[in-house]
């Protein structure tokens, strides 16, 4: 029997692909649960009608990740710390400081998406990567200079 996969299922297939399966199987696990519906020719259209729909969001969703990438690629955050008499710094700057100044600067970013390769424990001026969806990387430049 045919079906249209309505969930990923493993050792099955993908979310709204088409797969051969047992009749038992289908009638009594895969529809009775929502994870398949049968193949019928009008479900066949409803299924290019819910790829037509993804692929629209798709679009909209890597245009909209690259206008927040150019946006957000070649600025600079500003990152005041506390520094020692001999110019050691009393706290490194990680992801988490990165992500709350840039949030401070109006760009939605989770600390997880801030690749920092080490811990910055001096001062000075690095480029730091953001990891986006669509894999796209803008490159931000961190400034950590002394509080004052």
């Amino acid at each position: 029997m045919k079906v249209i996969l309505l969930k990923d299922i493993a050792n099955v297939g993908k979310r709204y692909e088409v797969k051969r399966v047992n009749d038992g199987y289908a009638r009594n696990f895969l529809v009775p649960k929502g994870l398949a519906k049968p193949a019928t020719p009008e479900s066949l259209k409803w299924l290019e009608m819910q790829k037509e729909i993804l692929q629209k969001k798709a679009e909209e969703s890597l245009k909209k990740a690259q206008e927040f990438a150019s946006n957000l690629d070649g600025a600079e955050v500003v990152i005041p710390v506390k520094v020692g008499d001999e110019g050691q710094l009393f706290e490194s700057v990680g992801p988490q400081k990165i992500a709350d100044k840039i949030k401070e600067m109006g760009f939605e970013v989770k600390r997880s998406q801030i690749i920092v390769p080490k811990p910055i424990k001096e001062l000075g001026e690095y480029q730091v990567k953001v990891h986006l969806e669509h894999n796209l990387e803008p490159e931000i430049k961190v400034i950590v200079i002394e509080e004052k």
